[in-house]
């Protein structure tokens, strides 16, 4: 049950205790439940919520529907969207979810609630003040992308064990350039390093034989939802 409480704050009775939420709001695209189709964290059932807007346009965007539109929402609402799935894991994702400033409330909301949540980030905005409950999921931008310009590269220095690095890989052009990054950044040594193949622009195969030819110490991945379901939204 959810009431207005003082001080602009909603509090609301999750299995016997109180958990107080921000009475905030934020634009969201979908709140969906799936398994989850990248990370370490690949097969769990995952609730999602997916933000509206972002700054990047990325060649290889595939979710460019959540540039706009969505819904208004405020974080109660969306805890309730989350809760009804009865979920463990809980991934915000967007768009780009740090573009609106409330996404912080949102993530600290979900980590009061005892959700095991991780944040999908493109690397283009400031994660210093994400709660460190979360497991960030950086994307660094390659030459390839379009936006290798946008890289915030203060984020790689507050990468934690828990957090992962993901490159996408658009061509050997683009694989060479995040080979250099992480000997020249020591990634590998501060958390997980995901390898990820362009769909359509590069075999995953091919980036397969890369990796193995050259002993990295990263985890190569697919897209397993576009493996089950395509291109459906709220997959």
């Amino acid at each position: 049950m959810l009431f207005l409480g003082a001080l602009g704050v909603l509090a609301a009775n999750f299995e016997g205790f109180k958990l107080t939420i921000p009475d905030l709001t934020l634009r969201v695209s979908e709140v969906f439940y799936s398994l989850q189709g990248e990370t370490s964290r690949t097969g769990l059932p995952t609730a999602f919520v997916r933000l509206t807007g972002c700054p990047l346009r990325c060649g290889y965007c595939d979710t460019d529907y959540a540039f706009q539109g969505g819904e208004t929402l405020s974080v109660a609402e969306i805890m309730k969207g989350v809760g009804d799935y009865c979920p463990h894991y809980v991934t915000v994702t967007g768009g780009e979810p740090l573009a609106q400033k409330n996404c912080l409330d949102l993530l600290k909301a979900l980590c009061d609630g005892g959700y095991s949540v991780s944040l999908e980030t493109g690397g283009a905005l400031d994660i210093s003040g994400v709660d460190p409950r979360v497991s960030v999921v950086l994307d660094v931008k390659t030459p390839g992308s379009g936006e290798v310009e946008s890289n915030h590269w203060d984020n790689l220095e507050l990468l934690k064990p828990r957090d992962e690095l993901k490159i996408v890989i658009c061509d050997e052009a683009d694989y060479r350039w995040a080979c250099a990054l992480l000997r020249e950044k020591g990634i590998t040594e501060r958390c997980p390093v995901l390898f990820s193949p362009v769909p359509g622009r590069l075999e995953p195969a091919q980036l397969a034989e890369w990796i193995l030819r050259d002993r990295l110490p990263v985890r190569f991945q697919m897209q397993l939802h576009k493996v089950l379901w395509g291109s459906e939204r709220g997959r």
